[in-house]
């Protein structure tokens, strides 16, 4: 009996010792991912999505019913008049094109290869109603301004600077007076409960996913983000990850202080809501990843004259 004992005593001490040293290797790629995804945001956006793009491209890039959804949140928060839309991380473009088959007149921004895609399923739509730039949107030179800025299931790519400077732009560049932005943001009570989830994701031929893969899901509570990283079956020395900062609306409000934009409303699911306190929503808490945040600009404060007559004193004297 002792023996046995002992021997089921190591066993229990070796599958610890084991659990944690796979723990460990875990949070230290982790680290590894969090920590190259924010020092170089460009480059592992552009690796990441395009190489998941090519993945998924055959069963991904079609319309589908939730680029329709979108197309339906649009006309509600914005009404039903056609409006010049701005599209940023539209990836493979497949609600750009519902957008602009709805009626509106759309600019898309992608810097992924899934932009490449996009000429497998536009052809039908109406000549200059959509325009599609590969590029950087922190970067872009975007012609004349927009009634409506959506950015679908994206948001949270980098720092929080990152995304004030981001927020900026929409605000004092793009949109136009009485314009808003919808913006998928990413919720954090429930990443964070994926936290050390991982699954095989076997292929699916018929409908389009001819790739064998790995997905793992690490949340970091510190900085409230989350990593999410890829493998193929085939191939798991390569691992790609991308980075998510995460917002509840309370920290999403923070965040928009100084950009110009306020948030106004909330949708998850089917429910929409003034971002006040709803103690309890399991929407939130437990059931929905991301939520859809509805952002206006704050009214531009006109200069009083004691405001002019400052400036022009300060310019005078040189700034001191």
């Amino acid at each position: 009996m002792a023996t046995e004992a002992l021997s089921g005593s190591r066993s229990t001490h070796l599958r610890v010792d084991e659990e944690f040293e796979l723990g460990l290797q875990r949070v230290l790629e982790s680290e590894t991912v969090w920590l190259a995804c924010f020092a170089g945001i460009v480059d592992w956006v552009r690796e990441f999505y395009s190489t998941t793009g090519s993945w998924w491209a055959r069963a991904d890039a079609r319309l589908g019913e939730r680029d329709w959804r979108r197309v339906g949140l649009l006309r509600e928060h914005a009404g039903g008049e056609p409006k010049r839309v701005l599209e940023l991380g539209s990836g493979y473009g497949t609600t750009a094109v519902a957008t602009a088959k709805a009626g509106h007149e759309v600019t898309a921004v992608e810097i992924s290869d899934r932009a490449d895609h996009l000429g497998d399923f536009a052809d039908d739509v109406r000549p200059g109603s959509l325009t599609v730039h590969k590029a950087d949107f922190f970067e872009v030179d975007l012609p004349g301004s927009f009634d409506v800025v959506c950015y679908w299931n994206g948001f949270g790519v980098g720092t929080d600077a990152d995304q004030r400077r981001l927020l900026t732009r929409i605000a004092a560049e793009w949109l136009r007076p009485g314009g808003l932005a919808l913006v998928d943001v990413f919720n954090p009570l429930v990443w964070a409960r994926w936290d050390g989830d991982e699954e095989h994701k076997l292929p699916d031929v018929a409908a389009g996913y001819d790739h064998e893969l790995w997905q793992r899901t690490a949340f970091d509570p510190v900085t409230c983000t989350a990593i999410d990283t890829w493998w193929e079956a085939a191939n798991p020395e390569r691992k790609i990850s991308q980075a998510l900062r995460c917002y509840t609306p309370a920290d999403l409000s923070l965040l928009l202080a100084g950009t110009g934009l306020a948030l106004t409303g909330i949708t998850v699911g089917d429910r929409a809501f003034p971002p006040a306190p709803h103690p309890g929503l399991r929407a939130l808490l437990q059931e929905h990843h991301e939520y859809l945040a509805v952002l206006r600009p704050l009214p531009r404060r006109p200069l009083a004259d004691n405001d002019v007559r400052l400036r022009g004193e300060v310019g005078r004297d040189g700034g001191r």
